[in-house]
């Protein structure tokens, strides 16, 4: 929760005879705890981000394999030589930038709000069950995922492109495909997302509680080590698919009737119709070679950071 949101006091005493008053107190944190609460979950993600960028890059030009047909897939390995052969070392932080901003922005709202969303539920239907920690982090996802899109957009196009430049990328998209095009994919990225954060943060979240109560774990490092490599797991098994497609669209350039894909429905149907099935996890094991340690990092730093800012654990 961020800082403390407990119902308000019930009342003050009664002073020389007359009636009990009632002081409501505000339900707002102080902004400093508002401040401390967003800015350790951004800075928790943006710092795994960062260690992970090489397994994102190479995750994006896995799933851009034979679009729109089917062939022989270059695994990871091949693909990873295959950049430092073509394109240098450099190759594989391609689109660190707008990944880290997006970080900062996202993780911090993603993370952010799921608390807050959890504890408005629980004031609404007096209840915080696993559904409504899914709920929580389903909205707090799509939410956050509208919101920046854009800047997942660059990103992808950088990670194609070694010579393009973040600025220079953003006015090519805009006076070519238009504003709109900063929001493209914006569907399958908003289902994704909710459903990553949906996964992640219930799982870990349930995971937790169900540890503490059914093993000798306690709050501390090993506890959270544990929930977090089963988030990534589950996580990555849901969300797979959905950053496939989101990736394809987001990729996609020219006017509209041109493009291979008109939705991300269209766009699922025909990489299983053309591609196969499998086609769908694309990028795989490269998405959890990347989710799995990001999630350990996340939750791990969060959780740390967290404590050293005051505020309770997740």
């Amino acid at each position: 929760m961020i800082g403390d949101v407990s119902p308000p006091a019930a009342s003050i005493p009664a002073l020389e005879g007359n009636e009990e008053l009632r002081k409501p107190q505000n339900l707002l944190p102080p902004f400093s705890k508002v401040v401390s609460h967003f800015g350790t979950s951004g800075m928790s993600v943006a710092l795994a981000t960062g260690v992970t960028h090489p397994l994102d890059v190479l995750k994006v030009r896995l799933q851009m394999q034979h679009v729109g047909q089917k062939g022989p897939l270059i695994g990871m390995n091949g693909i990873f030589l295959q950049l430092l052969k073509n394109e240098g070392p450099r190759s594989l932080y391609l689109g660190l930038t707008p990944a880290l901003t997006r970080s900062v922005l996202y993780g911090g709202l993603r993370l952010g709000l799921y608390e807050p969303t959890k504890v408005s539920f629980d004031w609404a239907f007096g209840s915080t069950n696993v559904l409504v920690k899914i709920a929580s982090g389903a909205f707090a996802g799509a939410f956050s995922t509208a919101l920046t899109n854009p800047v997942e957009v660059v990103k992808v196009r950088l990670q194609m492109n070694p010579n393009a430049v973040p600025i220079a990328e953003v006015r090519e998209i805009v006076s070519k495909e238009g504003i709109g095009a900063l929001w493209k994919g914006v569907g399958p990225a908003m289902v994704r997302a909710a459903a990553l954060t949906a996964s992640q943060l219930a799982t870990y979240d349930e995971t937790k509680r169900i540890l503490v109560n059914r093993t000798s774990l306690k709050e501390g490092f090993h506890l959270h080590l544990c929930s977090s490599v089963i988030a990534g797991v589950v996580s990555t098994l849901i969300t797979a698919p959905m950053d496939m497609i989101k990736t394809r669209l987001m990729l996609q350039q020219g006017p509209e009737n041109t493009r291979i894909y008109r939705n991300g429905f269209h766009c699922g149907y025909k990489v299983v119709l053309k591609e196969g099935p499998l086609a769908l996890y694309k990028g795989g094991f490269a998405i959890f070679a990347r989710l799995g340690p990001q999630t350990m990092i996340t939750f791990i730093l969060c959780e740390k950071l967290r404590s050293l800012a005051g505020l309770h654990t997740m």
